[in-house]
């Protein structure tokens, strides 16, 4: 099959993405269906992975978790797909479901998870396979480059939001506005907060202007309020501490990266009295579910940009280096 394959953890500018013809193709396992997949959404997560910041699990790896396909195998024992059924497959590929993780809800820091993309081969590729109870029915009203951010930008999102404790009202930060922060900015406003964007560029605070939020602005500008909330995307520890700055008495600040630069030193009142800075991880099938359950009840405009597999350097390269705001896609 058509896949692109990391061979050896560099630098984007050291090309080390590279398009193989003839990769082998995976076949289902008794509980596995296989996709053939349309197309693949893109992200930061994956430039950790290739550049290293992210230490190397499989070598070679086929990168990317926001799958979206049509199942054409299933194993023999999978009860719940059939052939032609649309899946989607997001960063969280198999639980051990035995450790006291697994054991108390907690499955997203299971102690054997595997990701997709890191552990097992993912989605810029022809095929992908997975186990049925680790794929997803998507929304019926999304096409499928709707859909795809929604498996990782939406689900981690959501699983950040869900972490800030906020509910139906409440100012909520978000700082960085990428392809999480510009589908739950959507969310939030769906369920009644305010919603106060920090970002490094225009582009993405004028996005962050369109979709309702009640401010916008850079890191050193004055909100002229103080957070109940916030979310932080982007991969700062300036601007994690920046954030906890900005916090009402009482609020929390919820990092959603899987990588962040070193936290700079700061002073005890930025969590005191009774503030807090937490960080979540990965996601749980739970939380996808409950995710695209709200999806469901209103349409989520995700901004896209789509490429053809063959771009994935320019795709990831303006990832890297902000020069579009959304989410990315590849088209397989």
């Amino acid at each position: 099959m058509r896949a692109v394959v990391l061979y050896e953890q560099k630098l984007l500018e050291e090309s080390p993405l590279r398009m193989v013809e003839d990769y082998p193709e995976p076949h289902p396992g008794e509980h596995e269906i296989r996709l053939a997949i349309s197309l693949c959404g893109a992200c930061r997560t994956d430039l950790h992975i290739i550049e290293g910041d992210l230490p190397a699990h499989k070598m070679p790896v086929i990168v990317g978790h926001q799958i979206v396909g049509r199942i054409d195998r299933i194993g023999e024992s999978v009860t719940a797909w059939k052939i032609g059924d649309r899946a989607g497959i997001p960063w969280l590929y198999r639980t051990c479901g035995v450790c006291k993780y697994c054991k108390h809800d907690m499955e997203n820091i299971c102690d054997n998870a595997r990701f997709t993309g890191y552990d097992a081969d993912g989605g810029l590729a022809e095929f992908v396979t997975i186990h049925e109870d680790f794929a997803y029915q998507l929304p019926p009203g999304y096409t499928d480059v709707e859909a795809a951010p929604l498996l990782c930008a939406g689900v981690i999102g959501y699983q950040a939001f869900e972490a800030t404790g906020l509910k139906n009202e409440g100012k909520l930060g978000l700082f960085g506005f990428g392809s999480s922060a510009h589908i739950i900015i959507q969310v939030a406003i769906h369920l009644g907060l305010e919603v106060y964007v920090v970002s490094r560029t225009d582009r993405e605070l004028e996005l962050a202007r369109r979709l309702g939020a009640a401010w916008v602005g850079h890191s050193d500008e004055d909100m002229g309020t103080l957070l109940d909330a916030g979310i932080v995307f982007a991969p700062s520890g300036e601007l994690i501490v920046n954030a906890l700055s900005r916090l009402d008495k009482g609020g929390r600040i919820v990092s959603a990266g899987i990588y962040a630069s070193f936290l700079p030193a700061f002073d005890y009142s930025l969590i005191w009295p009774e503030k807090s800075l937490v960080a979540i991880a990965n996601t749980s099938r739970r939380n996808v579910r409950a995710f695209l359950d709200i999806a469901s009840q209103f349409k989520i405009k995700a901004s896209t940009t789509v490429y053809p597999l063959d771009g994935v350097h320019e795709a990831l390269l303006n990832i890297k280096h902000s020069k579009i705001s959304g989410s990315t896609i590849l088209r397989i």
